[in-house]
């Protein structure tokens, strides 16, 4: 059973940044892909970005380009989500979690138990 383990959230101002951790154990990350995503209060759970952990191929949902970035290390077996130019409407409960189709939301079925990111205007 692979356990993930998420940290770096936190309470910043708009503009600014944080990097989120998530490391994975229990089990080899091959074959499948590491995503973020997150839930805000009264919304669904979105994708954020997500990465292939054997090829390295990145995904981001539009409005996360040019802002967020995926990255893992294959030594660490973690992934992290450096997050740049926070606004307000970033502020949700972010999660690590694995899937076979890194592309479907409902494809994730190992997650992690999620670390609170709130922006202030």
């Amino acid at each position: 059973q692979v356990q993930l383990a998420e940290s770096g959230g936190g309470l910043v101002q708009a503009g600014g940044s944080l990097r989120l951790s998530c490391a994975a154990s229990g089990r080899t990350l091959s074959g499948y892909g590491v995503g973020w995503l997150r839930q805000a209060p009264g919304k669904e759970r979105e994708i954020v970005a997500a990465i292939s952990w054997s090829g390295g191929t990145t995904y981001y949902t539009n409005s996360m380009k040019g802002r967020f970035t995926i990255s893992k290390d294959n030594a660490k077996n973690t992934v992290y989500l450096q997050m740049n130019s926070l606004k307000p409407e970033d502020t949700a409960v972010y999660y690590c979690a694995l899937a076979r189709n890194m592309y479907r939301r409902e494809s994730y079925d190992y997650w992690g138990q999620g670390t609170q990111v709130t922006v202030s205007s």
